[in-house]
């Protein structure tokens, strides 16, 4: 009798128990889920390519064609900017709500995975559509645009991740916006200056010395902060 008692209890449980998939699939479902979202809240995306295109038309209406320094930091502050109202919003915007059915059906480090790919994506669409623009606007002043095109999508890629993270941590905290200002300046200071560093290089012909080691920094910090974020959200997914 305590058999059937226990086989029956177990597979009530078990019925209960919501379903779960293999880790890959949740995190392509979430990835999608994502995608639809954005395409369906058209003016969220509309908005940030209308901002990118206002900002790059001003800087150019402004000083026209710039020196190759200003270009290269105008770029990068858009970049900044651009990440944050592209970026930084994908924790901020999913309600309580929201957060209970995805910890019902996915895990912790599955959900931060999905939001970190995700964004990488949209970012990378946003720093090649800035670079277009930058290009027909204020010219092309590269001796070697395909290096600046990696080094554009290396550096979407790093903003992407940074912010991700950042806007995983301020979506626990009441003042969501004063919070990532707080931790986002004295991380992504450094960072920016070490991209407009790496970047000189498509601008001129001479080689750059500790160009390797540059970039291999940047790719070390990425990692670092993908470790952080696989580590430290399942303590916030709990709270």
């Amino acid at each position: 009798m305590k058999t059937k008692a226990t086989c029956s209890a177990r597979s009530i449980n078990l019925h209960l128990k919501p379903h779960r998939i293999s880790n890959t699939k949740q995190i392509i479902a979430l990835i999608r889920k994502d995608i639809l979202l954005e395409i369906r809240q058209q003016y969220s995306l509309y908005g940030v390519i209308l901002y990118v295109a206002s900002t790059i038309y001003i800087v150019y209406a402004s000083m026209n064609q710039p020196e190759n320094e200003v270009w290269n930091g105008l770029f990068w502050i858009v970049q900044l900017f651009v990440c944050v109202n592209a970026v930084a919003k994908a924790f901020l915007q999913e309600s309580r709500g929201r957060m209970l059915y995805f910890y019902s059906i996915a895990g912790a480090r599955d959900f931060v995975i999905s939001k970190l790919i995700f964004n990488l994506l949209l970012m990378l669409v946003m720093s090649l559509l800035s670079l277009f623009i930058f290009t027909i606007l204020l010219g092309n002043p590269f001796a070697h645009l395909g290096k600046f095109i990696g080094i554009a999508t290396l550096g979407g890629i790093s903003l992407s991740l940074v912010f991700t993270f950042l806007a995983a941590i301020a979506a626990k905290a009441q003042q969501q916006a004063a919070l990532m200002a707080i931790m986002g300046f004295p991380i992504i200071i450094p960072q920016l200056l070490l991209l407009m560093k790496i970047s000189v290089v498509a601008f001129s012909s001479v080689v750059q010395e500790g160009l390797g080691e540059m970039v291999l920094l940047l790719v070390a910090l990425d990692i670092m902060v993908v470790a952080l974020a696989i580590i430290l959200f399942p303590f916030l997914w709990k709270d």
